[in-house]
């Protein structure tokens, strides 16, 4: 598309946004890295988005439109929101024995990921590692739950843990996220081998040096994308509503609408079919002491 103003024509072209900082993002064109400026707004580019951007010289643009998102993930606390990409089909929270892992992280992170309609894949990283009988329980309650998961060893079989990771990947968008330490970066550069180059070159591009690990990152895989987050120890949940969050819970499926009353918050009152179901064995009281945390403030 060319538009025509001034007596100048500028070219429009389409594109993924691929990183962020501020109001400088990164967009791929067939292939083309541009830097792009968001025209007379500020903040409301994601990476993933996809965008109607005017061409300027030397590979410059200006993002004049995003187009609407199929998704959109992010975590929010009572302070501030922090999106971590647009247009996502899958999220892949990766955790290992060490450093500690936290159990209400990955909760927090399905919690989410369920809210918005976006299926996730729980990694357990590491399985080499000593003592990590935590870690093994944990995925396996979460695979009782009904979740899908996967466990691997990069140190002790890369081929095999790329093909087990292709065969759950491949043809996704998927976000990766974990807590610090959890091996991101190593899952990464396995699948996406020019991955740490790329990012050499978006942290170039944007000018912002080591800042830029603050930020999420696209990369393509195959026929999806592959997006890096940077390691974070909290996933805020504020921005969801007490019945948002109680719809996540597998276990509490079965449950709901049963209660005695219609606005149940399932902590203390008289008649609900949850806390009935804690009593009784049938919700752990881990997952229950979770969901009371998560639901507190929204329960006054």
């Amino acid at each position: 598309m060319t538009l025509q103003g001034s007596g100048l024509e500028t070219e429009r072209v389409r594109a993924r946004v691929v990183a962020t900082f501020g109001r400088s993002s990164l967009i791929d064109h067939e292939s083309r890295i541009l830097q792009a400026t968001r025209r007379g707004k500020r903040g409301d580019v994601v990476v993933g988005d996809w965008v109607s951007a005017s061409l300027a010289t030397n590979d410059q643009a200006s993002i004049e439109l995003i187009e609407p998102r199929a998704s959109l993930l992010f975590r929010a606390d009572s302070y501030r929101v922090k999106e971590l990409a647009a247009n996502i089909d899958q999220v892949v929270v990766v955790f290992a024995a060490h450093p500690s892992f936290n159990p209400w992280f990955v909760w927090k992170a399905l919690v989410a990921a369920a809210a918005s309609g976006i299926e996730a894949l729980v990694l357990r990283n590491k399985t080499d590692l000593p003592d990590a009988s935590d870690a093994a329980a944990f995925v396996q309650q979460i695979s009782q739950l009904g979740w899908r998961t996967l466990a691997l060893s990069t140190k002790v079989d890369s081929a095999a843990a790329r093909d087990l990771l292709n065969r759950e990947l491949l043809g996704r968008r998927n976000l990766l996220v974990g807590q610090s330490g959890m091996g991101k970066s190593t899952l990464l550069n396995l699948l996406v081998p020019d991955a740490h180059a790329r990012t050499q070159e978006y942290s170039h591009r944007l000018n912002v040096g080591k800042q830029t690990t603050t930020a999420s990152r696209w990369f393509p895989f195959g026929s999806g994308a592959l997006v890096d987050t940077p390691g974070f120890q909290e996933f805020g949940l504020s921005h969801l509503s007490l019945n948002q969050i109680a719809g996540t819970f597998p276990e509490f499926s079965a449950l709901l609408g049963s209660c005695r009353f219609v606005d149940c918050h399932h902590h203390e009152e008289p008649g609900c079919a949850i806390s009935a179901a804690h009593a009784e064995g049938s919700v752990s009281p881990e997952r229950y002491k979770f969901y009371r945390s998560l639901t507190a403030s929204l329960a006054k």
